[in-house]
């Protein structure tokens, strides 16, 4: 028997006692499991077609359109660190991308030539950096809690991005130097031109997700006002440079890419998502297998304990950018103390 069909077996035998010892009898546990395809149901309604999706297809252009060489200039083995690192920890401050969105986007840009560690310092920083979500958090939970989110995602960004270079660096090396010996082609297209089509991409993908805010007034319920519009005016632009200035041979790359991110990345995703549900329900619900009331005393204060059960905690739960703050709130104001938090 091969390694594949003995990981295969496994995997039989797994789901064969699963289903053979989960107490489905037990009240908690029908919940749990309702509570865990709901979560995946209000993930597909809510968050794949108008986020992930064209994060897929602004991943599939980046690995498609962005040259090599640019990517190697500041995210590859011999890029200068200061500027790799730093550039890669707050660039993901212009995008309004919740941990699936920001997953296609890491891929693209690892899989042109950028270092594990500039890569991984972007995933990290990405979905807890971005503008909307830093002013929401200040203007809710307060600016120490906004102002702190920032400088600690940056810092442990750069942290992480750095440890993971130095666990993989010989292997990166190895990666790096495959990509440094290929030798393109003239770009068939100036720089500002592919440029400018992912900036399209990214502002349909930005307006396209713009979420309710809670105030009916300001500058955010504003753009609310008109997200629609301004998605659909991106969207006609995506569509006018791709009849313009690219062949029928690079569409079709483009699509391939994009299919190649997604049979990677979603089934992965739906699992996720499925299995946060059953452990700890929806947000807002207390239908997981886990209590609500348990994380709520265990996550109490600002004891180390506290922290450290926030942090697994919260690593096994999924919200969409922005959908974090109210949570928060609500938790706040049963004990929560500010550090988990």
């Amino acid at each position: 028997m091969g390694n594949k069909e003995l990981k295969l077996f496994i995997l039989f035998l797994f789901v064969f006692f699963l289903f053979y010892f989960v107490p489905l009898h037990h009240v908690r546990w029908q919940y749990a499991i309702l509570e865990g395809l709901f979560l995946v149901q209000e993930y597909a309604r809510e968050h794949i077609l108008f986020c992930l999706v064209p994060a897929l297809f602004i991943a599939g252009a980046i690995s498609c359109f962005v040259s090599q060489t640019a990517v190697l200039k500041y995210f590859g083995a011999k890029a200068n660190k200061i500027l790799s690192y730093s550039l890669a920890s707050v660039s993901g401050a212009i995008l309004a991308v919740c941990s699936c969105t920001v997953l296609p986007l890491f891929a693209g840009i690892y899989t042109q030539g950028a270092g594990i560690g500039p890569a991984t310092a972007f995933l990290y920083s990405g979905p807890a950096i971005n503008i909307l979500a830093l002013v929401l958090t200040a203007k809710v939970l307060g600016w120490q809690l906004g102002l702190a989110r920032g400088i600690f995602s940056v810092f442990f960004a750069l942290f992480i991005g750095l440890s993971m270079n130095l666990i993989f660096g010989k292997a990166e090396k190895e990666r790096i130097e495959g990509f440094q010996m290929i030798v393109e082609a003239d770009p068939e297209r100036p720089l500002w031109q592919n440029a400018f089509f992912i900036f399209s991409l990214v502002g349909m993908m930005v307006f396209a997700a713009w979420a309710r805010p809670k105030e009916i007034s300001g500058l955010w319920f504003t753009i609310y006002k008109w997200h629609w519009l301004l998605a659909l005016l991106f969207l006609s632009v995506t569509i006018l440079i791709v009849i313009k200035w690219f062949k029928k041979e690079q569409i079709s790359d483009w699509f391939q890419s994009t299919w190649f991110f997604a049979k990677q990345i979603l089934p992965l995703l739906f699992f996720g998502v499925l299995v946060a549900g059953i452990l700890l329900g929806r947000p807002g619900t207390d239908n997981g297998l886990i209590p609500a009331s348990i994380i709520e005393k265990l996550v109490g204060g600002n004891s180390f304990t506290a922290n450290f059960f926030a942090s697994i905690v919260g690593a096994l739960m999924y919200f969409a950018t922005l959908t974090e703050v109210p949570i928060l709130q609500g938790l706040l104001g049963a004990g929560m103390g500010k550090g988990p938090a």
